[in-house]
């Protein structure tokens, strides 16, 4: 299994920028695809980017042109440049990894999120 913790939240103005990020330790060799997801206060948890082991990514269509997903596996780590930041965008961001190793199939990991506020 893996751990994965999640940070880089904090309280913006919006049309400024910040960056995420995500370590994972654990049995890392088996990290396959990653993404970020976010909850806004009263919503579901959405997706907002993923990226797989060979570097393809997935944006939601409300984050595409301003966030970037991208992944370091040299040092276990997925981060997600925001930029343009919207007040829609203040959420809870969470870091989430899914396993290739046959003993991890179906399984998800998830890390404890960070806070992004974004004010008008």
């Amino acid at each position: 299994q893996v751990e994965l913790a999640d940070y880089g939240g904090g309280l913006v103005q919006a049309g400024d920028s910040l960056r995420l990020s995500c370590a994972a330790s654990g049995d890392t060799l088996c990290l396959s695809d990653m993404g970020w997801y976010r909850q806004a206060s009263g919503r579901e948890r959405e997706l907002v980017a993923t990226i797989t082991k060979g570097g393809g990514t997935y944006y939601t269509g409300s984050v595409k042109g301003r966030f970037t997903i991208s992944r370091d596996d040299a040092k276990n780590m997925v981060h997600l440049q925001m930029n343009s930041l919207k007040p829609e965008d203040t959420a809870v961001y969470y870091c989430k990894a899914e396993l290739s190793c046959p003993e991890y199939a179906g399984m998800e990991y998830w890390g404890k999120g960070t806070l992004v506020t974004v004010s008008s």
